[in-house]
């Protein structure tokens, strides 16, 4: 399962199943219900629950994670990490009983994709972080990912890892350049081209190929970008919706240009160099998965200090050499610059890992889609994609 996993029709309706059954009042958290008792000062230890592969490991012994070791090292807080977050949806099915029901997860720290970060936030399921606490975070923290719509001034959130929605296309097999959502739909593409089949993952760069600002985007644009797909697999030019596994499609040439993630395309790139990947003229999406400290968390002072050792340049730069997503701390690129190792130091000039300049012009975070919009937005979708 990919670590942006898609919106499948029966996550989402089990989802708002979930909610609507004790209803969303019922199930919002106030503010001062939200913090539990803190044994951070006598238990050394926290539980921080991520996504498989989406930490450093080492290369000779697989079970050790450098830069977790160098946070028990430097601060004696023993981690208890598991890789059990394989879908946003699946994840929060298996923790929202306890937290409607104002019990604790077990769970310190966890990393959900934004738009599923956005519901957590609106329910009030996650607490708010002692940012004078986190001297690195409230210094290294990429301008550009400080406050999104869902979370202002992200005071529940931190990056755990950015990237960004955009094309990848196969330079040679196609034989000319794609510079904009527009290109997508030549005719020498018909049959020829994947999206992504997630309402939440694809929506944003189709809007903005139609021009729309995605910040503040309305139900009419979702509709039109709605309309427009579902003409385009009338007529065959969609090859299919997909997951994770447009990566097998694009390597094997049965498609030739894909919506696709920055990082996967790193390391596709690695294997064949005639993998490109596009920001669009018009735009692309720029994401995040983010760390979160669930309600009545027994370890959040813990929490918020392992949350601030990523933030550490140093640490940002090790952990970004291995996951390949953009990094949500631009000075690390200093730091991998430095290296005396020549592929280290090359990922510093990688806009895929730390996009320059041109590209973040480009670049826009979606405004997430609201609890009343989903259930009409994602039937809608669902329908068009075979869900």
């Amino acid at each position: 399962m990919n670590r942006r996993s898609l919106l499948r029709a029966l996550g989402a309706g089990a989802a708002g199943a979930v909610l609507a059954g004790c209803g969303v009042p019922a199930a919002y958290v106030e503010p001062g219900d939200r913090a539990g008792r803190d044994s951070s000062d006598t238990d050394h230890r926290l539980h921080f629950a991520n996504w498989p592969l989406y930490i450093d490991t080492d290369d000779e012994n697989t079970s050790k994670r450098p830069t977790l070791d160098a946070f028990t090292e430097r601060t004696g807080i023993s981690v208890t990490y598991t890789e059990e977050i394989n879908d946003n949806d699946e994840f929060f099915g298996k923790i929202s009983p306890a937290l409607m029901n104002r019990q604790q997860t077990g769970r310190d720290l966890i990393v959900i994709s934004d738009w599923m970060a956005a519901r957590f936030v609106r329910l009030g399921w996650v607490q708010e972080m002692d940012r004078a606490k986190q001297p690195n975070v409230t210094k290294y923290l990429d301008p550009q990912l400080r406050s999104p719509a869902f979370d202002a001034g992200r005071l529940h959130s931190v990056p755990w890892q950015s990237g960004i929605t955009g094309i990848a296309y196969n330079r040679k097999r196609l034989g000319r350049e794609i510079r904009s959502t527009g290109d997508l739909w030549a005719d020498d593409l018909r049959g020829k081209v994947t999206l992504l089949s997630g309402l939440d993952e694809a929506f944003a760069l189709l809007m903005q190929g139609d021009g729309v600002d995605i910040t503040r985007w309305s139900a009419d644009d979702v509709h039109t970008m709605c309309e427009q797909v579902e003409k385009r697999v009338g007529s065959h030019h969609i090859r299919r919706f997909t997951g994770n596994d447009y990566i097998k499609d694009l390597s094997t040439g049965d498609v030739l240009a894909c919506q696709a993630y920055s990082g996967d395309v790193i390391q596709l790139q690695a294997d064949n160099p005639d993998i490109e990947f596009v920001v669009p003229e018009e735009g692309a999406e720029l994401w995040a998965e983010s760390l979160m400290i669930p309600n009545l968390a027994r370890h959040k002072r813990n929490a918020e200090r392992l949350i601030d050792h990523y933030y550490d340049p140093e640490i940002a730069a090790e952990l970004a050499t291995w996951v390949n997503y953009v990094c949500p701390v631009p000075a690390a690129r200093d730091v991998l610059a430095s290296s005396k190792d020549e592929e280290t130091a090359a990922l510093a000039e990688d806009p895929l890992i730390f996009p320059d300049d041109a590209m973040r012009e480009r670049l826009a975070i979606a405004r997430d889609i609201t609890a009343e919009e989903r259930t009409d937005f994602t039937k809608k979708w669902n329908a068009i994609v075979g869900l």
